[in-house]
């Protein structure tokens, strides 16, 4: 069966566009420090955030003889 437009929840942007514009520009920042530390893959894949338990990390990060990575706690977030 369709859904109707009236069936789905209205997204209200305009109340958390600050926050979402935070985690934009977070997320970009995230990503041309794995630009510049990460060896270049196909498609630009090792720039690429993934969904973890908490929210978004990176993964490993080579940098030097070490490696780091990067996670957007968004749970701990949310209970602020």
């Amino acid at each position: 069966m369709p859904h109707r437009l009236e069936d789905w929840p209205a997204l209200r942007v305009d109340e958390w566009a600050k926050t979402r514009d935070t985690l934009h520009m977070w997320s970009q920042i995230v990503g041309k420090i794995r630009l510049a530390q990460a060896p270049m893959i196909n498609h630009w894949w090792q720039v690429t955030l993934y969904v973890s338990a908490r929210g978004l990390t990176t993964s490993a990060i080579p940098h030097g003889r070490r490696i780091f990575d990067m996670e957007f706690d968004l749970g701990a977030a949310l209970l602020k």
